[in-house]
């Protein structure tokens, strides 16, 4: 019974952080005709929206290997348990600007360069808490 329980909490964890790389990692970063619709176009094709086919008011895509955010997994945590990458990488914020229910919305994306700051399960990432400078 343990040894079922342990492989499907591994399961799990795999889930979660596929999830997580479905959602936010991006790289080498998605080229689109219009640079102004990355947001739209990758929250339609990777499906992010919350509960109830909302949209989701914002999301964050990370254009660096999904190594970097495993390796912030091994670094010393926060107070809260939260894991910083070792350096800024470069993402996209996706911010809904219109639209209530999934895929009728419109998003505005802003790039920037930042730390990002995950929630680890098993050494590896499974939420995408913050940013910082």
């Amino acid at each position: 019974m343990t040894l079922v329980l342990a492989a499907l909490a591994g399961l799990v964890s795999c889930q979660n952080y596929q999830t997580f790389l479905q959602k936010h990692v991006d790289n080498p970063r998605t080229r689109v005709q219009r640079a102004q619709r990355y947001c739209d176009i990758m929250m339609q094709r990777r499906r992010v929206m919350v509960r109830g086919n909302h949209c989701k008011p914002l999301n964050t895509f990370v254009h660096a290997p999904a190594r970097d955010l495993v390796a912030a997994c091994n670094r010393r945590p926060n107070a809260v348990g939260r894991h910083t990458t070792r350096r800024r990488l470069s993402l996209t914020n996706c911010r809904l600007l219109r639209g209530r229910n999934w895929p009728r919305c419109t998003y505005r994306a802003q790039q920037v360069r930042r730390y990002v700051v995950v929630n680890c399960r098993n050494g590896k990432p499974v939420h995408l808490d913050s940013t910082r400078p």
